[in-house]
């Protein structure tokens, strides 16, 4: 029989592969794009998306949330953690990046225990656990933190640590009052506002492919945020936060696929580790 939270766990991990392409987009571009550039554009074909699906369905008005001040403060953490990510993996190694940015799972758990009130049994931190065990693996497999990182992009991947999980934390409340289009179609709206001003101050210039390509990354954005929505509406994100281990995976998935990366034997193993304890984590659910 499938549990809520396997169903939940399946859908954010569709989410962070998705996640995963975009946060790579400054990687894919050179670093010839700013980031703000790029997040503004990622909104800007995001909203545009959005509209499109919920006026198929007729009056937008059946979208109006009653609480629009923390559609607002999600919007500003959604962009800042995206500005501190994507600039982050521009500045750095991705795995170095990605390693860091994933520090965003503990605190999750650690929020959504204090915050949220959520139960946080010892087998919910044993897979946490081991899936960190994992994730450690592939992060010294990759050869992670030998790059010669500086102590600034480091510290931006940081902040974008504790900006994703503050972030999580709201998405699970909105999620529990308002349809998924809603609170897409809010960041979205919010979020091009957010990005307008920086990105015209820093705006570098890009070919009609480029623009296209960034303005794509709305619609992929969305399928991801539609996945993480309806998983949040399934299960705590005390439950689902280590689920985002599985992005060191996809980040390696893609070194092989776009920069001919070959994951060696630790990769393979820490992997493992990462599904194991996925695994564990819908285990321990279910029997609850």
């Amino acid at each position: 029989m499938v549990t809520n939270t396997a169903v939940a766990v399946g859908w954010v991990l569709a989410g962070t592969a998705l996640f995963t392409l975009v946060y790579a987009s400054a990687k894919f571009s050179g670093g010839t794009i700013s980031s703000f550039q790029i997040v503004c554009l990622r909104y800007l074909g995001g909203f545009a998306t959005v509209v499109m699906l919920a006026w198929s369905g007729g009056s937008l008005r059946r979208f109006q949330s009653r609480q629009p001040a923390a559609h607002l403060l999600r919007a500003i953490l959604g962009c800042s953690a995206g500005v501190a990510v994507i600039q982050s993996s521009a500045m750095m190694p991705i795995m170095d990046a990605t390693a860091i940015g994933l520090l965003n799972v503990v605190i999750v758990v650690v929020l959504g225990a204090l915050v949220l009130k959520e139960h946080v049994s010892l087998g919910h931190w044993a897979a946490v656990a081991v899936s960190t065990l994992g994730a450690g693996l592939v992060v010294q497999a990759q050869g992670a933190f030998q790059g010669g990182s500086t102590m600034w992009p480091s510290a931006i991947a940081l902040a974008g640590a504790v900006l994703l999980a503050l972030e999580a934390l709201l998405i699970r409340r909105l999620s529990q009052s308002e349809a998924p289009l809603t609170v897409l179609l809010y960041v979205n709206f919010f979020g091009i506002w957010l990005m307008a001003i920086p990105a015209i101050l820093s705006w570098t210039s890009m070919s009609l492919g480029q623009f296209v390509l960034c303005c794509a990354l709305g619609p992929l954005a969305i399928s991801a945020q539609y996945c993480v929505i309806r998983g949040y509406r399934l299960a705590p994100v005390s439950i689902l936060g280590p689920v985002d281990y599985t992005w060191l995976v996809f980040a390696a998935l893609l070194g092989v696929v776009a920069f001919s990366e070959v994951p060696g034997p630790g990769v393979l193993l820490g992997a493992g580790l990462i599904i194991a304890g996925g695994v564990l984590l819908i285990r321990v659910s279910g029997d609850q």
